[in-house]
């Protein structure tokens, strides 16, 4: 029996999907993260709305592993490896 790994702290998503994870889930697509660091303080959401529950607050100057940035919101890692989404502007360089 096979199990997927927790998506809370491995990214993926049926469109996307960390290489690492290649040949351990389906997506249509893979990709290797881009280190990116917080612009200014925000929190880290389960969902890319505003809505989403809050799982982690980020502060300026922390890496963030992007996988994707579309809509306004960045989706990938956490410093302590959470998985989740991030408002895109506040994510820089």
């Amino acid at each position: 029996m096979s199990s997927h790994p927790d998506p809370a702290t491995h990214a993926y998503r049926k469109d996307l999907a960390d290489t690492a994870l290649a040949g351990r889930v389906i997506a249509s697509h893979y990709a290797d993260p881009l280190i990116r660091h917080i612009a200014r303080d925000t929190d880290l959401r389960s969902m890319p709305s505003d809505e989403g529950e809050i799982l982690a607050a980020l502060a300026l100057g922390d890496a963030f592993r992007m996988l994707d940035s579309s809509r306004g919101w960045a989706w990938g890692y956490a410093p302590d490896g959470r998985v989740g989404y991030v408002s895109a502007d506040a994510v820089s360089r």
